[in-house]
């Protein structure tokens, strides 16, 4: 299989992102920086992207220190896209703008909270989905409502990180793909770190494919797509090392992110849950940031940390507040 994703052209690859096609609402330039760089800078200093250190990549309230948070799990990520921009001659500033927006709109608690917000919404008509989110978050939430003003290629990209959209620019593509090898990879290292499972469970066909050592499948998946973009054109990974991906992913979710019985996650989904429908209720208790009732109360859940959702659900329900004791 040639890419992960339909759709792409034939186009060679030498096409990059020069300038920005614009923003939404123009700006003098900066006659330092570019555009995309801009941008970087403005997500690196958003209070939205401080906020990820205390979010949840996959363990909720882990014992360890080095467990990865939302915001470590971009800064790999951002790194594994540069070296593929880097070496397939595409623009590593858009590129790093991109990946470093990508998870702006997380809930608290990773996916379980995520999942938990998507269903308290569907009483109500809504969805949930984070790179949605992501992008409103820095078109209106950022700077007291006024948004950071991206440009359409840094926007573009955030929003079809995932889901049914698809990037516009090829470092958009590259983002897409590289979040999958960042976090299949790393969710790997750190489910052993956890003791959930054990280095010889591991599937043993894509093991054979991609490396047993977690240094060892990035550079196999990155040399590869690097190696099988050139070869084709477009910005994708050979079949076998697809494959190999995929399965690795499927067994994740199987044996990892599914895991049932998990008390930390059904706890988490509790929290969010009961935090949504308590300030659904009492708008007067939550920042004013939407005349719309139901997405002020997505905006204010949404943009919780773990720690601060945890403090408010105990001071609101709780004597101690030790969900997690």
């Amino acid at each position: 299989m040639r890419s992960s994703e339909p759709g792409l052209s034939r186009d060679p690859l030498s096409w990059a992102v020069e300038s920005s096609a614009g923003r939404q609402r123009p700006e003098p330039h900066d006659g330092v920086r570019n555009d995309f760089q801009r941008d970087r800078d403005r997500i690196i200093h958003a209070k939205a992207f401080r906020r990820l250190m205390h979010k949840t990549q996959v363990f909720i309230s882990p014992d360890g220190d080095h467990f990865r948070t939302r915001l470590t799990h971009t800064l790999e990520m951002m790194q594994i896209s540069r070296t593929i921009a880097r070496s397939l001659g595409l623009n590593e500033d858009l590129t790093e703008a991109i990946s470093l927006g990508h998870d702006l709109g997380h809930t608290p608690f990773g996916h379980t909270g995520e999942e938990a917000l998507s269903l308290a919404l569907v009483a109500h008509g809504r969805t949930f989905h984070h790179n949605e989110h992501s992008l409103r978050v820095v078109d209106h939430l950022e700077r007291q409502g006024d948004g950071l003003n991206l440009t359409y290629e840094v926007r573009d990209g955030i929003l079809n990180h995932t889901g049914k959209g698809y990037p516009s620019t090829r470092e958009g593509e590259i983002v897409r793909i590289a979040d999958r090898i960042a976090y299949v990879n790393h969710d790997v290292d750190d489910a052993l770190r956890a003791g959930i499972i054990a280095g010889s469970e591991l599937p043993e066909g894509p093991i054979s494919v991609l490396g047993e050592q977690m240094s060892t499948r990035i550079d196999t998946l990155v040399r590869d797509m690097i190696s099988n973009s050139k070869a084709n054109g477009e910005i994708s990974l050979s079949e076998l090392v697809y494959e190999a991906l995929m399965e690795l992913r499927a067994w994740l979710f199987q044996r990892v992110y599914d895991k049932p019985g998990s008390k930390e996650n059904q706890k988490a989904a509790m929290v969010v849950k009961a935090l949504f429908e308590y300030y659904l209720e009492h708008h007067e208790e939550r920042p004013a940031s939407d005349p719309d009732s139901i997405m002020e109360t997505i905006d204010f859940v949404a943009g919780m940390t773990d720690r601060y959702a945890l403090a408010t659900y105990g001071r609101l329900s709780l004597p101690r507040g030790e969900i997690f004791a």
